[in-house]
């Protein structure tokens, strides 16, 4: 269905220019009335969470009753925010759960609902799948762009160290509309050396680190972390970030 080394700091103009960018998009947004398609707005902020908490207490109670999670086997290979997806068959078999939220991809709905957390604290959280899927749909444009043009990337600007905005022009591609689960602003694609690609979440990050004040991070402290802790939502396809020079910075 449908990789961590630490580059150099990012440079202040560069950051400057993302930030005036989300700065203007912000405001765009505002004042158009667009933030978001009211539906999906409604879908992200009310029903999801309200699945969370009720998912939540049958997760408690079953690992409370059996001492395991109600998740489906993954890999070595499958990536943090993807890993442990919840198994609602054992919870509506033993009678932990009565219907599958409307939410869940299990019932047509647009989130994988998924654990975090699960050795020390389980967390239910929601795994978006459009965004996944949009971010699918660029790596295959990507790929054949490579394929077709000897291994080049299409690389935009850089977004950090190591990391490119992608050239939809190149691609002959219209640029998708990405939108956060956090702060429901558009989101930027970008990839990596490898043509590995990803949604940015770096604006998303800065705002929860201003919103809570809290600048001192060990250095290999993965900044994804602030955005599960703080919401309901993982964050899809993103990158490692740390903090370097009083920014946060993807990784690969």
């Amino acid at each position: 269905m449908f990789n961590f080394v630490l580059a150099h700091p990012i440079s202040r103009q560069l950051w400057a220019r993302r930030a005036a960018l989300l700065a203007t998009a912000a405001a765009l947004l505002v004042l158009t009335g667009c933030m978001y398609p009211n539906d999906r707005l409604s879908q992200n902020q009310g029903a999801p969470k309200e699945a969370v908490r009720n998912v939540q207490a049958a997760i408690d109670e079953y690992k409370a009753d059996t001492g395991v999670l109600p998740i489906k086997n993954s890999t070595a290979e499958t990536p943090l925010y993807e890993k442990f997806i919840l198994d609602f068959v054992p919870l509506q078999g033993k009678g932990y759960l009565g219907d599958i939220p409307s939410a869940a991809f299990e019932k047509g709905g647009n989130y994988y609902f998924l654990i975090t957390d699960e050795e020390t604290d389980p967390k239910v959280r929601l795994m978006d799948l459009r965004i996944y899927q949009q971010i699918n749909d660029i790596s295959s444009w990507v790929q054949a762009y490579s394929t077709a043009n000897a291994g080049k990337l299409p690389k935009g600007d850089e977004a950090y160290p190591g990391f490119y905005y992608v050239d939809y022009n190149l691609l002959g591609k219209k640029a998708p509309t990405i939108v956060s689960s956090y702060s429901s602003l558009t989101m930027a694609a970008m990839l990596d050396e490898k043509g590995q690609v990803y949604a940015d979440y770096g604006p998303d990050i800065m705002q929860a680190i201003q919103k809570d004040g809290e600048t001192s991070f060990a250095a290999d402290y993965d900044l994804r972390g602030l955005l599960v802790e703080r919401d309901v939502f993982v964050p899809v396809k993103a990158p490692v970030y740390y903090w370097v020079d009083g920014q946060p910075q993807a990784v690969s």
